[in-house]
């Protein structure tokens, strides 16, 4: 049989061949380092038998398919370890995700980082065992009845949430099996090194009304050396984390009476929003964009009609009782019926459009509790909303416009290295969650490819991601711990105008509705500020610094010169402070350099008697006296750069 390889070679293999076999006659470093393979486009496990002429393409680790199937594979290795050292333990789920994997267990024993330890070692002697891991299926009544023999409760639940017909799929593995779909390893030796990494809580299918698990996260690689610098990686986002850093900077807190996902901007993070609020309204003025302001709560007939009453209600805060008031009140979630209603203050004209509305809009989501993470994830946030009406004919260019905004603001942010890009689209399968008719959604979506392949935006496909009313353009990007959060969206909107009775007059005089296209230039600002947090370590731009420059006296004595030089620099519109305690120099300029400030000003005798400061940068170091004006003239650049 002839075998065609990924660069349009081909070579002549006996039929009846393993997958593993083939690679082997291809390469015996590249079988050393295969993880499965796609036939013809479908990907198989090594095992496979191949009988017929075909297109073989071997996947590694380095290929996001083969690290989920490497990874999968090791969170097996885990849940085996963990039966043979406690069998009475119960299994949950176990899938690889972005930088490892994890599985959820029933347990009495608690799991804390010495019965970690202790699991490690033992997934360590699996792995040496080199156990082979073998498919098999049963129908569902004989799995159902097999799971419950091996007293598997939970395996059992997700057998029953099956089709009757359905034929489900097992992996053992010496003397452990596991319900799973697949795809493995074949065989547990292939795993090289794995390191488990904490322990949490997880209920039951991520419902609170479910039981507690606890769930094991590891990781895994075919080098040791990998996995010794992904866990110095690790190590080093500790350190940047936004939830650490930004409490140790003073930038935000959180209280406990307040509630979850509440947090609570102190004056330095409030500073960096402000900034980054004036700098967002300000570049969307000059592109046109009208700021309007709109109420942050609304009766429940604007979200009826908007269609979030059926479609987005779980996510919503309701004020009153549907079904005893006759008013019933809800906190906006979103801006768009809001900003509808502005639209729909006077008659339009096709003259009118595109007509761009702006906001920075506080909204309220009813984020389950697991879900909620520092900045990243809150209840109450802050956003630069904008919806934008047009004709069919200005769809694209001014969608195109909403993207060169957006990505604007990340190269301004220096975050546009960190972004990708997902097309959101509707699952044809759950047309419950949808408003609007598959003829609509396939034409929404088949303009909106068309626009990102002329735009050139490469982009990976969200099937489900999409809003109820239309598909989007998710700019994506992850935090340090790899979790991956949409920062920015652009949306278009084919079917809202209808519902809201927008129209405009065209220029044949018949009424037609607008285009709609939802978008944020730079998203949720307290997302943006954990994420810049992240970036910088906490060491912002000078343009963005809470506190850009700190004025240190040597003594008492110079503190009235110190307090001269602050009051100049606060006059020009610089964010300064003056260190006053009676500490010793060094010790300032240490408090200093912690706090992440991007000047320091030494005050001694020689700078009052030569009218200097002596001025040491966060990032270049000692750079001498300076002549107050200089230094300003220094400062005034950076900032007007925008430097990053």
């Amino acid at each position: 049989m002839k075998i065609t390889l990924k660069d349009g070679s081909s070579k002549e293999f006996e039929s009846g061949l393993s997958a593993l076999d083939i690679v082997k006659g291809i390469s015996q470093g590249l079988a050393k380092a295969a993880v499965a393979v796609k036939v013809d486009g479908e990907t198989h496990e090594l095992n496979t038998v191949i009988n017929s002429d075909c297109e073989l393409i071997v996947l590694t680790f380095d290929d996001e398919e083969g690290r989920k199937i490497y990874r999968h594979t090791t969170s097996h290795i885990l849940a085996q370890a963990v039966k043979r050292l406690f069998p009475e333990v119960k299994l949950a789920i176990g899938p690889s995700i972005d930088n490892g994997f994890y599985y959820d267990f029933d347990s009495e024993i608690s799991f804390n980082p010495e019965m970690l330890a202790k699991i490690e070692k033992e997934m360590n002697k699996i792995i040496s065992e080199n156990i082979p891991l073998k498919r098999f299926t049963l129908p569902r009544d004989q799995a159902i009845e097999f799971m419950e023999k091996r007293g598997e409760p939970y395996k059992v639940e997700l057998i029953r949430d099956l089709p009757e017909d359905e034929v489900i799929s097992f992996y053992e593995q010496g003397d452990f099996v596991d319900l799973c779909a697949g795809l493995h390893l074949i065989s547990t030796g292939r795993v090289r090194a794995v390191k488990l990494t904490s322990c949490t809580g997880a209920y039951w299918r991520g419902d609170s009304s479910k039981k507690m698990l606890q769930r094991i996260y590891g990781t895994s690689f075919p080098k040791a050396e990998e996995l010794k610098v992904y866990l110095e990686q690790v190590e080093e986002a500790k350190k940047r984390d936004h939830n650490k850093l930004g409490r140790e900077l003073e930038l935000f807190t959180t209280s406990d009476i307040i509630g979850q996902g509440l947090p609570i901007m102190l004056p330095k993070g409030a500073r960096v929003i402000q900034l980054l609020q004036r700098f967002v309204e300000d570049e969307e003025q000059k592109r046109g964009w009208q700021l309007t302001k709109t109420p942050l709560m609304a009766k429940s007939d604007l979200y009826k009609l908007s269609g979030h009453w059926d479609h987005y209600l779980d996510g919503m805060f309701v004020l009153g009782d549907p079904e005893k008031d006759d008013e019933v009140f809800a906190l906006r979630p979103m801006t768009c019926p809001f900003q509808y209603q502005a639209y729909l203050s006077k008659a339009r004209s096709y003259r009118d459009l595109p007509l761009r509305y702006n906001e920075t809009s506080t909204l309220f989501r009813n984020e389950a509790s697991g879900e909620m993470h520092g900045l990243i994830r809150v209840r109450q946030f802050t956003i630069s909303e904008g919806h934008l009406m047009c004709t069919r004919e200005q769809l694209e260019s001014e969608f195109q416009k909403c993207l060169e905004l957006a990505i604007y603001m990340m190269k301004t942010l220096g975050l546009y290295e960190d972004i990708t890009y997902r097309f959101s689209q509707w699952d044809p399968n759950d047309k419950e969650k949808y408003i609007g008719t598959p003829e609509q959604w396939e034409a929404s979506q088949s303009m909106m490819k068309r626009i990102l392949d002329d735009l050139g935006i490469e982009y990976k496909i969200g099937i489900g991601e999409a809003a109820f009313y239309g598909p989007k353009l998710d700019i994506q990007i992850k935090n340090v711990h790899g979790k991956e959060d949409t920062l920015i969206t652009i949306q278009i909107d084919e079917l809202l105008a209808e519902k809201f009775g927008m129209e405009y007059t065209d220029k044949d005089g018949k009424k037609k509705n607008p285009c709609i296209i939802h978008r944020t230039s730079l998203g949720c600002y307290e997302r943006t500020l954990a994420l810049l947090i992240e970036k910088y370590a906490g060491a912002f731009p000078l343009w963005l610094a809470p506190v850009q420059v700190k004025v240190l006296p040597i003594s008492e004595k110079q503190l009235e010169y110190a307090k001269s030089i602050s009051d100049k620099l606060l006059n020009m519109g610089y964010r300064v402070e003056v260190d006053d305690r009676s500490e010793k120099i060094g010790y300032k300029i240490r408090e200093a350099q912690l706090q992440k400030i991007p000047n320091m000003l030494i005050c001694g005798d020689n700078e009052i008697a030569d009218s200097t400061v002596s001025v040491r940068s966060r990032k270049n170091g000692d750079l001498g006296a300076m002549k107050l004006e200089e230094l300003a003239a220094k400062l005034a650049h950076e900032v007007e750069i925008k430097e990053i």
